[in-house]
């Protein structure tokens, strides 16, 4: 079975509210894709529509060309990990996966193959319900591979880590893109995805704003901006916001600079006589590059302390922060 998952044209309304809106992508095999995009934005319930726990309205969603409903077996051809409380509590972690591999022809050996891989062994004959949800993601991580499936699909796999935990599921996601298998992975901590993901299908209001490669995304989002070290902030931004630039200040010695070369910054800083340590090409995150992307997209916002306004000084970008709230995809259920 081919390692792909085809997205094509997906509408879903939960009542008044249109949860996805035309959703469309591929997932390729041989990579992570990283699936990301503001709360409400349509995420959860692509993944739901994809594994068959919801219908589109319109469109249609593929698993190596079969839809869900028509797998024989389906943890053979996809792994999933949406819920890592979907459990029961009174069950040892490793009757829990014994259940799953039962009901799919899969044997203990597997079962046990899975407990490792995962990093279980210690605690593989402990109650799940007395699991850290750190651990609860591992058996997850272990439930979606016991089938050996071409297509693995994670929703927030990151929650609960410690920094040991992060670090080993970044290369776990990155081995098994290598061994050619098509993974998924919904996330909002664009740290991890960047150091994780080859390419991003980045989502909202129910569609795709952009689907590219991790690199690519970032180059776009540099810009061409400068980075400026300088002991004199106010003056720096002085001067260069009288020179036509936008200046962004990043914290107390730094500030991004769009509008001027390097060249230019570095000459007219001289010539006023304002002391700075670097002039850089600006590198932008991916957190830098998601938020540009969705910033119209974010459906619940709040204000900043300051009540809105950014940085004092002529050109400065304001700021702002997305409020942790409800989605409306989660209060249409």
């Amino acid at each position: 079975m081919e390692a792909t998952v085809e997205v094509t044209g997906l509408r879903k309304r939960f009542g008044p509210t249109l949860a996805l809106d035309g959703m469309s992508f591929t997932v390729k095999p041989g990579h992570v894709t990283g699936f990301v995009g503001p709360n409400g934005a349509g995420k959860s319930t692509t993944m739901r529509v994809i594994l068959g726990l919801d219908a589109a309205d319109e469109g249609h969603a593929l698993i190596g060309g079969h839809s869900y409903h028509s797998l024989r077996h389906p943890l053979n051809h996809v792994g999933a990990l949406l819920d890592a409380a979907a459990l029961q509590p009174s069950r040892s972690a490793r009757n829990h996966l014994l259940w799953l591999a039962h009901s799919q022809g899969l044997t203990a050996r597997r079962v046990d193959e899975v407990i490792e891989q995962a990093g279980l062994q210690a605690a593989a004959r402990r109650k799940a319900g007395g699991y850290s949800l750190g651990m609860r993601q591992r058996l997850g991580i272990a439930a979606a591979l016991l089938g050996d499936p071409p297509v693995l699909m994670m929703d927030e796999p990151f929650n609960g880590m410690d920094p040991e935990g992060i670090y080993w599921m970044r290369g776990f996601l990155r081995a098994l893109a290598a061994q050619g298998r098509a993974v998924l992975v919904s996330s909002h901590l664009m740290g991890e995805l960047q150091d994780t993901a080859d390419h991003l299908v980045v989502v909202g209001r129910g569609r795709v704003i952009a689907d590219t490669t991790v690199a690519d995304l970032i180059a776009t989002a540099s810009g061409g901006r400068v980075t400026l070290r300088t002991t004199a902030r106010s003056e720096a931004m002085t001067v260069l916001a009288h020179a036509g630039a936008t200046v962004a200040a990043t914290d107390r010695d730094t500030l991004i600079i769009s509008g001027l070369a390097a060249e230019k910054v570095v000459a007219l800083l001289g010539e006023s006589g304002v002391p700075f340590s670097e002039v850089s090409a600006h590198r932008a995150t991916l957190e830098e590059a998601y938020m540009e992307l969705t910033r119209d997209a974010v459906e619940f916002r709040a204000l900043t302390p300051a009540g809105g306004s950014g940085p004092s000084g002529s050109g400065v970008s304001p700021g702002g922060t997305v409020a942790p709230r409800a989605s409306t995809e989660e209060a249409a259920r």
